[in-house]
């Protein structure tokens, strides 16, 4: 198998453990009585390594090598989801998911350098629109496998049998991984990077710090994809909850949950291609930015059918999936050095699961307090709104590194 697809499809694999999570809710609220704050902090426990670590677990990349770190992540996220199928209440769950957090972060971390090092420089805009779409193919397969794995035990079981066959399958990803994908390469003593001035700094810890903190350009992407990561994971994350609540099977609700993570991948992979064709990035953030609040407004702040409501959530996830595989192109691209790559992705990560983490509980806080999910696009509309004031001065940089 090609080893570019691999790395890909263990992003994709560390996606599944995400949206693996949302088609169990209701089961889970049943079964270990989760109410919707501990639902939200379920689904958003998973970024806390990525929230906190993220910059730090990107120092470990270049000291023992983009694959050890991948394989150490997938054979995590492995472990941490059979001691959740085996958790007996709330807490073991919320303690399995951050574990899995870990796991996710080492998994996704070193994939962009990867991508770099094994696809040749005319190939990377599209690849890495491809390894943007790792989260929705991700969250589609885990929302449309989710419910028929479940139906095949009792109410009891089946979510636990769910969790268990993601691990064995993880575990089976690793090693193909390993046989799959090249060995790191050794690093010589005294290997150095260049800095953007110019200089030969020692590769140290604090030299790669110091670049990637000391660039404007590393922190706006990083929260942009922050503001983007957010609200895509409180929408996504909570829509098979919503059409339970308004009487969808289960079944039904999870389908039309997939469908509507799996069409952010068309926009992730069209960035890609616009990308290599010249289109500006601006253009691509600001179109998915104003889509996202556009169609959340139409979907939950006005009164209309429910096909067209639905309408516009795909419309949400489509468009929006503009954003984070331009983000990623980004990243690659206006990193002080080809050495701070990994911690300039660390970065977007940890800011991406800062936004992850607070989006799906914010959004709960204000579903309790209002009683419906009709506000949702307040929430949702702010984050956008930020996107594209922070896409602007991305732009204004990215004239510079042309």
């Amino acid at each position: 198998m090609n080893p570019a697809a691999l790395v890909i499809a263990a992003g994709v694999a560390a996606a599944l453990h995400v949206g693996k999570l949302p088609p169990a809710l209701p089961v889970l609220q049943q079964v270990l009585d989760v109410s919707l704050v501990q639902a939200g902090f379920l689904l958003a426990l998973m970024q806390l390594a990525g929230m906190t670590l993220g910059l730090p677990a990107a120092l470990l990349v270049p000291r023992y090598g983009a694959r050890r770190i991948m394989l150490a992540g997938l054979l995590i996220l492995g472990l941490a989801s059979a001691w959740g199928g085996a958790a007996q209440g709330v807490t073991g769950l919320l303690l399995s998911r951050a574990l899995e957090g870990l796991g996710f972060l080492c998994v996704v971390l070193p994939a962009p350098g990867l991508l770099r090092a094994l696809v040749p420089a005319e190939r990377l805009s599209p690849a890495l629109g491809a390894w943007g779409a790792y989260m929705p193919l991700g969250a589609a397969l885990a929302l449309l496998a989710g419910p028929w794995v479940m139906m095949t035990a009792d109410v009891t079981w089946g979510w636990r049998i769910w969790w268990w066959v993601l691990s064995l399958l993880t575990v089976l990803l690793a090693v193909l991984v390993f046989y799959g994908v090249p060995a790191d390469q050794r690093r010589v003593p005294g290997d150095r990077l260049r800095s953007a001035s110019g200089a030969d700094p020692l590769f140290a810890a604090h030299g790669l710090l110091r670049l990637t903190l000391g660039s404007r350009a590393v922190w706006l992407v990083a929260l942009c994809f922050s503001v983007y990561s957010g609200q895509w994971l409180a929408v996504v994350g909570f829509l098979p909850s919503i059409y339970s609540q308004a009487g969808v099977a289960i079944g039904t609700a999870a389908a039309l949950t997939a469908l509507v993570a799996a069409v952010n991948i068309v926009g992730n992979l069209v960035a890609g291609r616009l990308l290599q064709t010249g289109t500006a990035p601006f253009a691509l953030l600001l179109a998915g930015f104003a889509a996202m609040s556009v169609s959340a407004m139409a979907a939950f702040g006005a009164d209309a059918a429910f096909w067209w409501r639905y309408l516009a959530v795909l419309a949400f996830s489509m468009l929006g999936g503009l954003i984070p595989g331009t983000l990623f192109s980004l990243a690659v691209r206006l990193a002080p050095s080809a050495a701070t790559v990994p911690t300039t992705v660390g970065w977007m990560q940890q800011w991406s699961a800062l936004g992850q983490f607070f989006g799906p509980p914010l959004v709960a806080a204000v579903v309790n307090q209002t009683g419906s999910w009709q506000w949702t696009w307040v929430v949702t509309g702010g984050f956008s709104l930020a996107g594209v004031a922070l896409a602007w001065q991305i732009h204004s940089l990215s004239k510079m590194h042309p």
